[in-house]
């Protein structure tokens, strides 16, 4: 009985003893198998493979460090290193509820089926512990439960998936891809972020190749960060120093020899001699203070590309460059480069838009199915226009107007209800009216506007106030907690005008279309557009975290108010919130028996 009580002691003093000290690096040596679907050479995972791995994989688990950046090219294995590898260390050594953000949500279901379950399946101490073919597991594609946590795979095009879940290690893949907005929701890395409040020992990684500079956020990260550079010496000197391309030399005519100049002694060597020294390598850092260790990597680092593929690629994307084709060149400059190409931050451009105008034939095209409308308040007016909603919210221009008066008296007042009020007409007659409007109450004409919207709330016309910044979500449930008690919605509007944009850019007519008249009467003059396209999205760096700001194009030209607008109307829609049909069709939903009004709304 003693020698049970002492074995049965000695296994629970077992199971509760810390895990063993060791670094991401050296667990990955220890225990990591390497599957024959990702890797021309499976079997036992080799730091010493690819030397520049190591210093950024121990950072990860560095108890000092809670945020890892890595700006780099595409080849260097930034996945295995930095997301599987991370994945595997805490399943086994430090159980945690884990993270891993993809761009999209089918590229996550990709990552864990191509990625994830084989390393599961050929690592033995992680199938040991992960049971994927039991169907009482609870296991999913996107969800693998292991005892002490789980790792959870998320789409950043996706709200739904980033909400309610908190993590201890969030691992942020290709972050340059991530849409500005989740949804309506805001900035998809913020809303993981959150995810991590209520751990004291969180761990963020993000990794990425970098795209357009001033909209790169692996960029902005880097340059918040330690910035380390992964430095060799030299084979002659022994000289530390980065890998740059300017130092690369080749024959063009021939490229059976490629060479490398040292920038230190000018000593020429070639790849496999300078390869040979990387295994001595080293990262350093620019900033050793900063708490962010933010690491850098181009492809002449990595030990699976031979130079000679990166200079043929160059050379072809250069070719194409000469003929106007730049696209080659930039996919070169940041996926063997890990370097952002540099060019103006992404604009729409006005007069296309403006050319884009369209003849309805009538006020209101037939297409049509709902109205909407925003209200902008200056001190000498107000501005409003009025948008229509089709299929797939597919919208037509009806009408800008600029109505100029003194708000302090009530004919302007009185004007803009009739406005509010009037009715807009299809082809053959149909009327249809404004079916909810938003309005600004900023200002100086706060409380007036409250009193505006409350004598309204029939007619759902509804006082807003907007907030900036994309990680606040676009539409937030109404307060009564001021003066008038008017209902007050809370609108993101810079995450409207993310979801904005990205509707002006598509140009194929049908969901998210954005079609505008060119009657006269309308008010779509090119004023409007250029008022429409005043702002950009710029990355920028805010207590420790990367965001998107939207700011004027030219600060000489501050007549953004059709931006606003438009804005405000689809707020408008947002709040409504129904469900836009062909006439005559029936959804899913309507089929099952929910109830359907006449128009296509339901």
């Amino acid at each position: 009985m003693q020698a049970h009580t002492r074995e049965l002691f000695r296994e629970i003093f077992g199971r509760l003893k810390p895990p063993p000290t060791l670094t991401l690096s050296q667990w990955a040596d220890k225990y990591r198998r390497l599957s024959s679907e990702s890797s021309a050479e499976p079997g036992r995972w080799r730091t010493d493979k690819a030397p520049y791995q190591r210093e950024i994989m121990d950072a990860v688990t560095d108890l000092t460090v809670s945020k890892v950046v890595v700006k780099s090219a595409a080849q260097v294995g930034k996945t295995d290193a930095l997301i599987l590898n991370p994945i595997g260390y805490y399943i086994h050594n430090d159980p945690s509820p884990i993270m891993v953000l993809q761009p999209t949500l089918q590229m996550a279901e990709t990552f864990s089926k191509d990625r994830l379950s084989p390393m599961i399946r050929d690592t033995p101490v992680l199938s040991n512990k992960i049971n994927e073919k039991s169907r009482t597991s609870g296991n999913t594609i996107l969800q693998k439960i292991f005892p002490g946590g789980h790792v959870t795979m998320v789409g950043a095009n996706s709200a739904a998936s980033l909400a309610s879940r908190p993590i201890r290690i969030l691992l942020a893949d290709e972050v340059d891809r991530y849409p500005i907005t989740a949804g309506n929701e805001g900035d998809p890395l913020l809303l993981a972020m959150k995810r991590l409040t209520t751990f004291w020992n969180k761990r963020i990684v993000c990794v990425s190749t970098p795209t357009i500079k001033g909209m790169s956020r692996i960029e902005l990260e880097y340059e918040n960060s330690t910035q380390e550079e992964w430095n060799v010496p030299c084979p002659h000197c022994g000289e530390f120093q980065p890998l740059l391309w300017s130092q690369v030399q080749f024959n063009k005519e021939n490229l059976d020899e490629i060479n490398y100049i040292c920038d230190k002694c000018g000593t020429v060597c070639s790849e496999s001699e300078w390869k040979g020294q990387y295994i001595k390598g080293k990262f350093v850092a620019a900033f050793p203070r900063r708490k962010v260790r933010g690491f850098h990597l181009n492809t002449l680092a990595s030990m699976f590309v031979d130079w000679r593929e990166i200079v043929e690629k160059f050379l072809e994307a250069n070719e194409k460059a000469k003929q106007g084709n730049i696209e080659p060149l930039k996919t070169w400059t940041n996926t063997e480069m890990g370097e952002t190409w540099e060019e103006k931050g992404e604009q729409l451009d006005y007069e296309e838009l403006y050319k884009r105008r369209e003849k309805y034939g009538c006020e209101v095209p037939n297409e049509v199915l709902m109205l909407t409308a925003g209200v902008d308040t200056q001190d000498n007016r107000f501005e409003i226009e009025v948008v229509g909603w089709g299929v797939g919210k597919e919208s037509w221009g009806i009408k800008y107007h600029v109505m100029y008066g003194d708000l302090k008296k009530p004919e302007i007042w009185n004007e803009l209800g009739e406005f509010l009020s009037q009715e807009f007409h299809k082809a053959d007659g149909t009327p249809m009216r404004i079916r909810c409007t938003c309005m600004d109450s900023g200002g100086h004409f706060t409380n007036e506007v409250y009193r505006f919207c409350k004598a309204r709330l029939s007619q759902a016309v509804y006082a807003i106030k907007g907030y900036g910044g994309t990680n606040y979500p676009y539409i937030n449930r109404p307060t009564t907690s001021n003066r008038v008690k008017v209902q007050l919605f809370k609108i993101g509007v810079d995450t409207g005008k993310t979801v904005l944009f990205q509707r002006l850019q598509v140009t194929d007519e049908g969901p998210n279309f954005c079609h505008f008249p060119r009657d006269k009467g309308a008010g779509y003059t090119l004023e409007y557009f250029r008022g429409l396209t005043a702002e950009q999205a710029v990355m920028t760096y805010v207590k420790g975290k990367a965001i998107v700001e939207w700011k004027l194009r030219d600060p000489s030209y501050r007549r953004n108010e059709p931006l606003d607008l438009r804005n405000y109307a689809t707020a408008a829609l947002e709040i409504v919130n129904p469900t836009l049909k062909e006439p005559g069709k029936k959804s899913r939903s309507a089929k099952r028996g929910r109830r359907t009004v006449s128009g296509g709304i339901e």
